[in-house]
């Protein structure tokens, strides 16, 4: 039976993500959690690992009940800071800014979080394509793979590129629980994916490896005109409205909606 077989947030962007057992789907259509601090410079710019590979040095742990940030540093010494207390977080930016050699602020945001796209929603993959783009790559495991895509949502028990069937022309929604989602935008990906999670190390010809593979693989229930290019990997999609406010529990069952 098709179901969420995980539900990761990632609570400061870029670092590690946390596995929940449940998360309320906020009224701006995110999750609560994702996103919810970001590391900004003195110009306010973002810093993330797109542009700062260095983040990758940083092995954090988040605890949701407490908002306790767990930092081991490139020194291999264990911090911890409440970010929810504004002296913690420049604390705890301090930290960050010392070792990359940027000035740092934490800013937070409760209503839709740092997310890429804030108009949309939580992003989602199939277990079953995790399985198979690790399968492209002698280097690569399930979880690496996992952990290099960064998705929200795991569906188990649906084929591989479940996730792409809706974007396009007829697309169906899908739900889980008695949350509906629609499909927005196939994700396009960066440089992040093609690096190794805890050191930043590219993985030589990702990229090329991994549009030789997507494009031999892409699936035949897909609609192809909704993707830009093969250098995409995952869905975002968009909570219904009606449903904003609901829980998202894993082994919910997900279901196809073909309306």
């Amino acid at each position: 039976m098709a179901r969420l077989e995980r539900l990761r947030v990632y609570p400061v962007k870029s670092l590690n993500g946390v596995d929940l057992e449940a998360a309320q789907v906020l009224d701006g259509g995110t999750l609560e959690r994702d996103r919810e601090f970001v590391l900004r410079d003195a110009d306010g710019e973002a810093v993330t690992a797109k542009r700062t590979a260095e983040i990758h040095a940083f092995d954090t742990d988040f605890d949701p009940q407490t908002s306790e940030l767990t930092v081991t540093g490139p020194d291999g010494e264990n911090r911890r800071f409440d970010l929810v207390d504004a002296r913690e977080r420049e604390r705890a930016a301090t930290l960050f800014g010392d070792t990359l050699e940027i000035d740092l602020t934490i800013e937070r945001d409760r209503s839709t979080g740092f997310v890429d796209r804030p108009e949309m929603g939580p992003s989602v993959i199939s277990t079953a394509t995790l399985e198979v783009v690790a399968s492209w790559f002698d280097e690569l495991t399930v979880e690496s793979v996992r952990r290099r895509l960064r998705a929200n949502l795991e569906v188990s028990g649906v084929p591989a590129f479940w996730e792409d069937r809706f974007v396009g022309a007829d697309a169906p929604s899908f739900t889980v629980g008695d949350v509906t989602l629609e499909g927005v935008t196939p994700c396009a990906r960066c440089v992040v994916p093609g690096r190794d999670p805890d050191t930043g190390e590219a993985l030589p010809e990702f990229r090329e490896r991994f549009l030789e593979k997507r494009r031999e693989t892409f699936p035949a229930f897909a609609d192809e005109d909704a993707f830009d290019h093969y250098y995409t990997l995952m869905l975002i999609a968009q909570v219904r409205e009606a449903d904003r406010g609901s829980t998202l529990r894993v082994g919910a069952p997900a279901e196809v909606v073909d309306e």
